[in-house]
């Protein structure tokens, strides 16, 4: 069977740097970060402690962040759901992206 190119022999990690280097893929984790940014300087200057900004970088890493989000109660713990949220959802538009742009591949059909 020969080989295509799209990483059938490369490690774990070699394919994630792969995928996550994809640009769309850093665009997505670069707003990912300022948003995570903003959420903390936000609710850092907050007087009242009823600030919702870390809201934000929650739904914008979700689904994955929120399968972290069940993880124990904290700061540390909400900082962990949102980074692991995002590189998951960054791997998977990585894949896509480089999917899509690949093109005229597996699955396509004639109309």
């Amino acid at each position: 069977m020969p080989r295509t190119g799209t990483g059938s022999g490369r490690s774990l990690p070699r394919r994630l740097r792969h995928v996550l280097g994809d640009v769309i893929a850093l665009g997505y984790l670069a707003v990912c970060a300022g948003l995570l940014v903003w959420a903390i300087v936000v609710t850092a200057t907050d007087d009242s402690g009823e600030s919702m900004a870390g809201v934000i970088p929650l739904l914008a890493t979700a689904p994955g962040s929120l399968l972290f989000l069940a993880l124990p109660e904290g700061g540390g713990m909400l900082l962990l759901a949102v980074v692991l949220g995002a590189l998951i959802n960054a791997t998977v538009i990585g894949w896509c992206s480089r999917a899509l742009r690949r093109g005229g591949g597996r699955g396509t059909t004639a109309s």
